[in-house]
């Protein structure tokens, strides 16, 4: 129920990289004067050339040749210094905007709902973030220098050839818009192209993360050889979008050459005849070719970092999708919402457990049929609650919604009386502690995983807290103890252990709410005993949501729904709906009673 990701403009997208580049002025600064400096200083080294060959070798003066190529050196001193400076902090920019970039784009990706990855694969994402953020990188701190000090430096020895020989330079400034044609003409295909060759990469990217993430299920169904039939199908696909722009960018470099070279060759030829003819000395010709080479080789640099600069708005076009990706859900003011003074909003609760009212609710999953229509149920504070239903009852959903992470298209859900919607999805979300059934565990220590649930705890509270979920025996035989890395999504550990990982998180949370996807799912018969002890313990005082595929779960509920299709169809304790409920026995003999 997010916006799919909109076309952007170019102007967008430079104006957001300018406003990057804004916060460090100074550096710009610095780096536009350091690229003048060495512009102006190998400009001048063809008046250099000039005095040198008119007034050292002509003339036959020794002393004069001695002396000029003092100066020469000593402009060249000064170009070389200048290059450094620039090429260092045009480099450091790149780098840096580089890096606020990736900052800006991953934070506003946390604040998305996950519809938005639904429709968006996670891979994908982690493309844009490395190849395109890469390809910025190099635009911002090689490419545009280059093309700025081209730029710079085609404009002086313009203006200069012009004070050399007026009519020289006519044939030059004609010879331009030659140059300029293939430019006009093809830059805009090899943008084209960049931005889908770099698609199709992160379509690459998508396909790894995905097969990779469940390599099990791919060798277990000995599906390796129709994963390397799509990959290579994908691999194909990237290079023929890669052979394209490559295609176009080799071809406006040719051109661009073609052009440029035919110009100076003739522009060469014309000053020669001027030279046999008097009209200009020798130095002058020496110097205006040398900044016809110049011009002729900006030109040139201009057109090789084009396909580059053009790939890098096609690459940043990508990322600003994802900074101007919106979500649908109508955020309330909060404290991380600047510039929003609306005091009406909620943005704490008390720690007293709170009551949970769901009011005349309907909700639909994109393009599917509605799944909740006048949904209406009471929960009471400190109440336990299960939830027993099949599959498709809408028992995750009702987790979901109440996170917040979709919002219902009618109807409310309340909080001791206040709208969720009225309230910031931080304090809201600060409210629930969750634990899954599928428990996710990070790749990282067995203290930061507990830990997750409240940053500011001591090291003492981590171990209390996974004493409490039963954790603490198997974290204790492990090599490095609580400071063990469980690698990507805790592959160390047993489907149990992680569970109970993620029940210490729950209990050092210790929020008001609990939401529990049948927590004991993974664990064996003893350790299922130990932890309900711990969960019972934990949901003390606590408004718990459960969703019961145990016995053991509902027989400690205060209350059981049952939920059929979106809809509640019995309530009860278990012993009255054993007796009421057809579909809650069968249910029960098959599940809860297995």
């Amino acid at each position: 129920m997010t916006t799919p990701l909109n076309d952007v403009s170019t102007q967008q997208v430079l104006h957001w990289i300018g406003s990057h580049l804004g916060q460090y002025k100074k550096r710009v600064a610095g780096a536009i004067v350091a690229l003048l400096t060495a512009a102006v200083a190998w400009l001048m080294l063809g008046q250099g050339i000039k005095y040198a060959i008119d007034n050292g070798f002509v003339d036959s003066a020794s002393e004069t040749l001695n002396k000029a190529t003092l100066v020469v050196l000593g402009i060249t001193l000064i170009a070389c210094i200048a290059t450094y400076a620039r090429f260092y902090l045009m480099t450091w920019l790149g780098e840096r905007v580089s890096a606020d970039i990736r900052n800006q784009v991953y934070s506003h990706l946390l604040s998305l709902p996950p519809s938005f990855f639904a429709e968006l694969r996670t891979g994908e994402v982690i493309s844009r973030f490395t190849s395109d953020t890469t390809v910025i990188q190099t635009v911002v701190g090689m490419s545009l220098s280059m093309t700025l000090r081209s730029v710079v430096t085609f404009t002086g020895a313009l203006i200069l050839m012009g004070i050399s020989s007026p009519l020289l330079t006519l044939c030059v400034i004609v010879a331009v818009p030659a140059v300029l044609v293939p430019i006009k003409v093809l830059a805009p295909q090899v943008r084209k192209f960049a931005k889908i060759s770099q698609d199709k990469v992160a379509d690459l990217g998508a396909h790894i993360d995905e097969s990779l993430h469940e390599i099990m299920t791919v060798q277990a169904y000995t599906a390796e050889h129709k994963e390397r039939t799509q990959f290579s199908s994908r691999v194909e696909a990237a290079m023929d979008a890669a052979k394209r722009r490559i295609h176009y960018r080799s071809l406006l470099i040719g051109c661009i050459m073609c052009f440029s070279m035919t110009a100076i060759i003739f522009i060469a030829w014309v000053g020669a005849r001027q030279v046999l003819q008097g009209e200009m000395t020798v130095g002058e010709l020496s110097a205006f070719l040398f900044y016809a080479v110049m011009a002729g080789g900006s030109v040139a640099t201009i057109s090789e970092v084009i396909g580059e600069v053009q790939r890098g708005v096609g690459a940043s076009e990508r990322l600003y999708q994802l900074v101007q990706a919106e979500s649908d859900l109508k955020l309330a003011p909060s404290s991380d919402n600047e510039g929003d003074n609306d005091s009406s909003s909620v943005t704490s609760f008390s720690d007293a457990s709170p009551s949970v009212d769901i009011k005349h609710l309907c909700f639909h999953y994109p393009n599917s049929k509605p799944l909740f229509t006048e949904l209406n149920l009471n929960i009471r504070a400190g109440e336990k609650l299960a939830l027993v239903g099949p599959s498709g009852a809408g028992k995750t959903t009702l987790f979901q919604l109440l996170m917040r992470f979709y919002d219902p298209s009618s109807g409310s859900i309340e909080l001791d009386g206040t709208n969720i919607s009225n309230v910031s999805l931080t304090a809201l979300r600060q409210q629930i502690a969750v634990v899954t059934q599928e428990p996710v565990v990070f790749a990282s220590s067995v203290m930061d995983n507990i830990r997750y649930g409240k940053p500011s705890a001591s090291d003492d509270e981590v171990m209390n807290a996974a004493k409490l979920a039963f954790a603490h025996e198997f974290i204790d035989a492990l090599d490095n103890r609580y400071q063990t890395q469980l690698g990507e999504r805790g592959i160390k550990l047993s489907g149990g252990q992680k569970q109970r990982i993620a029940i210490a998180r729950a209990i050092l949370a210790d929020r008001p709410i609990l939401l529990l996807d049948e927590a004991t799912s993974a664990l064996d018969a003893m350790s299922e005993r130990m932890v309900q002890q711990a969960i019972n313990r934990l949901m003390e005082g606590k408004t718990s949501i459960v969703i019961a595929h145990r016995l053991a779960t509902v027989q400690h509920a205060d209350r059981i729904i049952v939920m059929d299709k979106g809809q509640i169809v019995a309530t009860g304790d278990h012993a009255s709906l054993m007796k009421s409920d057809t579909l809650y026995r069968e249910y029960a003999e098959l599940q809860l009673l297995s």
